[in-house]
């Protein structure tokens, strides 16, 4: 029987845990504050711990490492409720097992539990080596953050965390503009190698011609005008950080050089027969379907494997777009230069934040990023409204999909409607007024589909016949042509 402290001052997390992990066989003891546990564990001899980091008092990053040595090194796994990318790293490099991010599934927290009371039997007395660097931002880092409390970006920054203590390839997917180079960079300056050297490298962009001249360097005389050695880039990084951009735009042959160079960690200039050993980390980044380039023959499904032995996917700024005030009020706070202020004096009016969340984004952050800076300029200090905002990408609004435009205009219709409201009965009937909007074309709709066939109707909405018949009734809907009975 497995013995867990769990700390958090939030008592329906502390019940909960308690009934969960006593149905799976374990003893509990809770801990309502990081004192408290400090207390407490050197008595309960815990086998894992679940820290909470917000906490009265003394937060609990600040106490992992004396609860692991109060407790001979149980695994700790955190959990918070207001992760970012800063949190997630702080808690890896103070020795945390797994973070976990509220809410969350109790069949995961679960399965989190199980894997650290493993690892708690499987090593006796692990031992932690953590590195001692300086992790403090300056102005230019802060300028690289990604911003975002969205499930989404929270796995996002577990994964850069966790992966940045090792040296294990990673593929970053994603599409344009979702800030592929920005995931890169911070595992790269949360790394053991965040001394040495960062370097991307946009293999699209370079001459067919000379790429592997530039990547891997040549010696003298190994093509017309080579009138000396010069070093490559793979080569120039040393022990740093490679970033591969866009790897799914690279040739066969070209891919099939940069497999070896990493498997065996070598590179052979051109013209030379003598290949040198090499150290960098590798990270590659990719717009594209790279299944689909595997099953067409363009791209090695070798190099793929090589590349994803760690897979982070950056979501599209459509699927969270409850980050994007976060993400214009940051883009603001850079261009007045003063981290948390506003752009000039100026700031974001309600209706304008709300139009820029209702936007499809097909260019993601980066467009974003773009109106942003370009609002600011036109309000001149002033408060950000819809007209300083670049027009909607009228090509892009016709691409997004009849779904996503519905979701927008229904939000922004219900968020008219709400900010006037100032009685119970009016918000009571925003329900129905929807209801009443909606519902007549989409039973105009289904009956002309089923030809006025309104048993066939009911069966397409998924209603009952009788539900169907008084939706009709109700908003006297007919279908054109003579009636079918309903039966």
């Amino acid at each position: 029987m497995s013995h867990v402290l769990v700390v958090d001052d939030e008592p329906a997390i502390c019940w909960g845990f308690r009934e969960l992990l006593r149905s799976e066989g374990h003893d509990v003891t809770i801990a309502a504050s990081a004192e408290e546990a400090l207390q407490l564990a050197p008595k309960c001899k815990p086998d894992t711990i679940l820290l909470d980091v917000r906490l009265p008092g003394m937060d609990g990053l600040s106490v992992l490492k004396q609860l692991q040595g109060s407790s001979d090194n149980a695994p700790v796994v955190v959990m918070t409720a207001f992760g970012d990318l800063q949190t997630a790293v702080r808690a890896v490099e103070e020795g945390a097992f797994d973070y976990l991010t509220k809410p969350f599934e109790l069949d995961g927290a679960t399965a989190v539990v199980r894997r650290a009371l493993a690892h708690r039997h499987a090593l006796s007395s692990p031992q932690r080596h953590e590195a001692d660097t300086d992790r403090s931002m300056t102005d230019a880092e802060l300028a690289q953050t990604i911003v975002g409390s969205s499930a989404a970006m929270q796995a996002v920054f577990r994964q850069i965390a966790f992966v940045a203590q090792s040296d294990a390839p990673v593929l970053i997917i994603g599409e344009s503009g979702t800030g592929k180079e920005l995931v890169a960079r911070a595992i790269h300056r949360h790394s053991l190698r965040s001394r040495e050297p960062f370097m991307p490298v946009s293999l699209a962009a370079m001459n067919p011609a000379t790429v592997e001249s530039e990547l891997f360097g040549h010696v003298k005389e190994a093509f017309s005008g080579a009138t000396a050695d010069r070093r490559g880039i793979l080569e120039l990084v040393g022990e740093g950080s490679l970033l591969l951009d866009e790897i799914g735009d690279v040739s066969v042959g070209l891919q099939l050089k940069l497999l070896r160079t990493i498997e065996h960690h070598e590179i052979t200039p051109v013209g030379s027969a003598v290949p040198r050993r090499c150290g960098f980390r590798v990270l590659a980044a990719t717009s594209r379907d790279l299944g689909s380039l595997i099953a067409d023959g363009l791209f090695r499904e070798d190099l793929y494997f090589r590349l994803s032995v760690v897979k982070i996917d950056l979501p599209p700024l459509r699927n969270r777009p409850d980050d994007i005030p976060d993400l214009a009020r940051h883009f603001l706070s850079q261009m007045s230069g003063k981290p948390g202020g506003d752009a000039g004096g100026g700031a974001l009016s309600a209706t304008a934040l709300l139009e820029l969340c209702q936007r499809p984004w097909p260019g993601n952050v980066r467009e974003l990023r773009n109106a942003v800076e370009h609002a600011a300029i036109m309000a001149r200090g002033g408060t950000i409204e819809v007209a300083h905002l670049p027009p909607a990408d009228s090509t892009a609004t016709r691409a997004a999909s009849t779904s996503e435009l519905l979701q927008r205009e229904i939000s922004r219709w219900a968020t008219e409607r709400l900010l006037p409201l100032d009685s119970a009965d009016s918000e009571a009937s925003l329900y129905e007024d929807l209801l009443q909007l909606v519902e007549p074309p989409l039973l105009h709709a289904a009956l002309a589909q089923c030809r006025n066939n309104r048993a066939a109707t009911a069966r397409l909405l998924g209603l009952h016949r009788a539900t169907l018949r008084q939706k009709l009734r109700k908003y006297d809907v007919t279908g054109e042509g003579d009636e079918l009975p309903l039966h």
